[in-house]
């Protein structure tokens, strides 16, 4: 099974630096630059983790995390930001992400939440056939 892995951001630079780290860590990695992309690429695809721009053009990310939360609510989404200032932990909690990173963000760190996403999504998903199994 693919690890995919959506990298929204209005910033070029922000989305090559991730997609080129996490390609090269073995993930399978989307990118979009804003919300109409990021919700047509996540109805196409099967992607369950995702990293969130906060500060995006457009539609905030807050709302857009909201958005996904209604399609995937098992996704596993993880707020990115430089503006730490504008926006709460809390806030963004409400909305729906599991984690928040501030930009620059430390890699070693973003890389260790990607795979603790993935084996939260297994353990689940496991759990999931088990369930489907006796009820079945």
């Amino acid at each position: 099974m693919a690890k995919k892995i959506l990298v929204v951001d209005d910033e070029a630079t922000a989305r090559q630096v991730l997609e080129a780290m996490l390609g090269s860590s073995g993930y399978d990695v989307r990118t979009a630059s804003g919300a109409e992309e990021a919700l047509d690429i996540l109805a196409r695809e099967d992607i369950n983790v995702i990293f969130l721009d906060l500060k995006l053009f457009g539609v905030s990310g807050i709302e857009l995390c909201r958005k996904i939360r209604e399609m995937k609510p098992l996704a596993i989404i993880h707020a990115v930001t430089g503006w730490a200032a504008l926006y709460e932990i809390e806030e963004c909690r409400e909305a729906g992400f599991d984690d928040f990173f501030t930009k620059p963000v430390n890699l070693e760190l973003l890389l260790k939440a990607t795979g603790d996403a993935f084996e939260k999504l297994e353990r689940w998903r496991k759990r999931y056939e088990i369930k489907t199994v006796i009820s079945g």
